[in-house]
This record gives structure tokens, C-alpha cells and sequence, in this order.
């Protein structure tokens, strides 16, 4: 079995982190929809600079590595304070999926931070893969579903304002898993 490792993003290594998000995002995205392009949050892109950006800019940034390979990357938001924490962001490099690396990252997510008392997390609704490894392989539980009807009053860039209607993303799950 392959060693996975997390470790620290470098600001050098930075600008390609976020262009690996995007194109991970992407390829879900296109995996679900084809080629249509309305699920894109600007210039093409499912997930905006501006949102990986701030996500790393508030949080605990690393590399997921497969023998030292950088297969993905990841963003937390750690509270030492209520240990409620948050998984930001998990990718993994389209060429890497269904190898077991994403499960194993998060296992060393676990690993890492063994104070957690809650993780949390949110994947738009037409990741059915997202949602499969959420629940299925990592133990989280759909706690509430954002959308045209329940908006997420929380959401940084929108607010209480975020529109699920017509040909977006249509809605967002919102998981928890409580720890031991």
C-alpha cells in the first residue's frame, strides 16, 4: 500500500494548488454535466480563485502525497477553542481517483487532529461521488441541505442572498461527524 503524507502548502507551491482545485472541481463537474458550462463560478471554472483563495487564507492548507507524489491537496479550518472544525476543501488529481487516496488522506486528517470533537463539511448536490464518500467510505452524516427554499445564511459571499434557483449548482449538503 502506498505511504500518504500531508504536508504544509508553501507559498510557492500555492498558485498551482489552487489551479489543481479548479481542474479537480472541474472534472467532477464535467464527469456529471458534459460540457455545459452553467455550473461555473467565474471564467469558466467551478470553484472561484476568490473561494479557494479565502479558504486558504483562513485555514490549514496541505499537499496530499503518494510517496512523496502530490496526488491532491486539502484546506481545514481549525477552532481550538469549540474543536468544531471544518473541512474546507479535498481534492484529488482526476488521474489519482479511485485508488483510495482520498479515504486515506482524511484518515490522516483524523490523525492529525485527534481534539476534534465535530468535522464538518458542505459538497454541492450533484457530486453524487462527494456525497458517496462523505457518507458511505468517511462516516459523515447529511445534517441539512441548502437550497432555493432553506438558503445557507452563513454562505461568506452571499449570504442570506444565495440563489439556488435555475441551472446552478442546485443546492449544497451540509455533513457532520462527531467524534469519539
Amino acid at each position: 500500500m502506498a505511504e500518504i503524507t500531508l504536508t504544509p502548502l508553501t507559498d510557492d507551491d500555492r498558485e498551482q494548488f489552487i489551479l489543481d482545485n479548479q481542474r479537480a472541481f472541474k472534472y467532477g463537474a464535467m464527469e456529471e454535466f458534459g460540457m455545459r458550462d452553467d455550473h461555473m463560478e467565474e471564467e469558466g471554472e467551478i470553484i472561484s480563485r476568490k473561494t479557494i483563495e479565502r479558504s486558504i487564507d483562513g485555514g490549514a492548507a496541505y499537499r496530499i502525497r503518494e510517496d512523496g507524489e502530490i496526488v491532491g491537496g486539502l484546506v481545514l479550518k481549525i477552532d481550538p477553542q469549540t474543536q468544531h472544525n471544518h473541512l474546507e476543501l479535498l481534492f484529488i488529481s482526476p488521474e489519482a481517483h479511485s485508488k483510495g487516496l482520498g479515504f486515506a488522506a482524511w484518515q490522516e486528517v483524523e490523525r492529525l487532529y485527534p481534539e476534534t470533537r465535530v468535522w464538518e463539511t458542505c459538497t454541492p448536490s450533484f457530486e453524487t461521488r462527494n456525497v458517496h464518500f462523505y457518507v458511505n467510505k468517511c462516516g459523515f452524516h447529511i445534517v441539512e441541505f441548502f437550497n432555493s427554499h432553506h438558503p445557507d445564511p452563513h454562505d461568506p459571499e452571499t449570504g442570506e442572498e444565495n440563489s439556488y434557483d435555475g441551472e446552478d449548482l442546485g443546492g449544497m449538503f451540509r455533513f457532520e461527524k462527531m467524534m469519539n
